[in-house]
């Protein structure tokens, strides 16, 4: 499914950073601002993150906003002649 490879994709781009006082873990997706997460170990942040990256795409796409184009995947909503 495209959207399955189109969240792996963005998951690979992904950026982490230990939060200071082992307060755990950040996870951030450049190409995507806005969509974060935060949690106490990195496959938790992972995850968090997989599922933000989702909840955000599935309501940019209802509301037929622009969707970066990552690893070449092209989520875009075309018009249908």
């Amino acid at each position: 499914m495209v959207l399955t490879k189109y969240i792996a994709a963005a998951l690979r781009n992904a950026h982490y950073e230990i939060l200071d006082g082992n307060e755990g873990y950040y996870g951030s997706i450049p190409e995507v601002p806005g969509v974060w997460a935060q949690a106490e170990t990195l496959e938790d942040c992972r995850d968090e993150l997989s599922s933000a990256l989702e909840d955000w795409l599935l309501f940019s796409l209802s509301q037929q906003q622009p969707i970066p184009v990552i690893a070449g995947i092209d989520l875009s909503v075309r018009e249908v002649a």
